[in-house]
């Protein structure tokens, strides 16, 4: 009898392509998070603060399109890849996303660099689904789970590395050397893929694209499943804060002294008269370090518990993270409230996804899951400008951010009461869910 493989045994015996997706993923979300850490920032701060002047109205329609795209782009683009070849679009992405983050680099007026990050969400959008896609290829049921932790773990560890180190060091001299860094970290792909990625074996079927957007007509008249959807996006609106508004509270508002204060007492053990600033690019490496430090923790807490109650839970944590923000400006407020936020994300989001998995048609789940980032498409989508709008009138024009994260909480308490409903009213009773 074959003996079974310990996880390292697993983890060594994974193919080349297995490692090629991933060092892919690793630059290519470490180039988007490291952008995203400090885009809203840099398009309202002024022209002598090395910012470009914009409002943040015009700032959140800019994030308010290109993110919902982000989550479009992949349900055309995983279908234009099994037409065409993953290679080749993958060759089309990196060409595209690169030349996106340069432009952005260069150009300051408001319609170019609209311009420049569709380009760069063009790129990102088509290369989301080819990395899932390949891993399901070149895995079984044996090591699928575990190829996809790693997936999930190198996502987080992009978007922790990059803001944290590269990040900072970068905008000393420029913001736009940010920009030029994601240009780098997703054009050199571009060899890796012609010269190390192999194309998969081709899948056994292929959808052309009236056929993709014939089923995605026929999920939409799923009406409890679009409603549990648009329900669970209200969590949403509150996730995408962390690269808008909250961005321009934490420069604000927070105090960063006391924990500057900590963190280069801590230095000084190691190296002299160290001058560590907690900056707003670390807002989101609380985020990512949050995930990579307890996801595995809290997934096995949950593991056997059922998914509505759980997205519930998960959901209440993330609107007292967001509450808590209404507590102080004091710094390690701010990180508890992010931290407690973060927890509650990886709470309800895996969650959810096994949830969609469990409730659709058996002959329709990859399609259900495929729709299901319809949550990211509406939470990006109105968060973007409802974010900008009420930080303009409770923080700009009332002076009272209290109110601007007190609205928040109540969006998420309107979230939870919706799927409590659902739960109670709506949800299949014929499922362990």
């Amino acid at each position: 009898m074959e003996q079974k493989k310990s996880t390292w045994e697993t983890i060594l015996f994974y193919p080349k392509n297995f490692w090629t997706v991933i060092i892919m993923e690793f630059f290519e979300r470490g180039s988007y998070y490291g952008v995203r850490s400090i885009l809203s920032v840099y398009l309202v701060l002024s022209v002598t603060e090395g910012g470009l002047g914009f409002s943040k109205e015009s700032v959140g329609v800019i994030t308010s399109t290109f993110q919902p795209l982000l989550y479009l782009l992949p349900i055309v683009a995983g279908a234009i890849a099994d037409r065409f070849g993953y290679r080749y679009t993958l060759i089309f992405s990196f060409i595209v996303m690169s030349i996106g983050y340069f432009l952005t680099s260069l150009v300051t007026s408001y319609a170019l660099v609209f311009a420049s990050l569709i380009l760069m969400v063009l790129g990102a959008g088509t290369f989301k689904p080819i990395i899932s896609g390949t891993i399901a290829r070149v895995t079984d049921k044996t090591n699928s789970t575990l190829a996809f932790g790693i997936y999930y773990w190198t996502i987080n560890l992009g978007a922790f590395l990059f803001p944290l180190i590269l990040v900072p060091i970068l905008k000393q001299y420029s913001y736009s050397y940010v920009f030029i860094m994601a240009a780098v970290g997703t054009g050199w792909l571009l060899l890796l893929n012609i010269f190390v990625y192999k194309e998969p074996q081709k899948p056994e079927s292929t959808k052309s694209l009236p056929v993709v957007l014939k089923e995605a007509l026929l999920v939409l008249k799923d009406f409890r499943f679009i409603l549990m959807i648009v329900i669970y996006s209200g969590f949403w609106i509150l996730y995408f804060q962390q690269f808008d508004s909250v961005l321009w509270y934490f420069k604000d508002y927070v105090d960063k002294t006391p924990i500057n204060n900590a963190i280069n007492s801590f230095l000084s053990i190691f190296i002299s008269n160290p001058n560590w600033k907690f900056d707003v690019e670390h807002v989101t490496v609380i985020n990512a370090g949050t995930i990579i430090l307890l996801q595995i923790f809290v997934s096995k807490i949950v593991q056997n518990k059922k998914a509505l109650p759980t997205m519930i839970s998960g959901i209440a944590l993330g609107t007292i993270g967001i509450a808590i923000l209404a507590v102080s400006t004091h710094p390690f407020v701010f990180i508890a409230g992010i931290f407690i936020f973060s927890v509650g994300e990886m709470t309800a989001h895996p969650k959810f996804i096994s949830y969609v998995g469990l409730i659709a048609p058996e002959d329709k789940k990859a399609l259900y899951l495929g729709y299901s980032f319809l949550y990211g498409v509406l939470g990006s989508g109105i968060g973007g400008i409802l974010g900008a709008s009420l930080y303009v009138h409770f923080v700009d024009n009332l002076h009272n951010p209290t109110m601007l994260w007190l609205t928040f909480a109540f969006i998420g308490v309107l979230t939870i009461v919706g799927l409590l409903l659902f739960n109670k009213f709506l949800a299949p009773k014929n499922v362990d869910a």
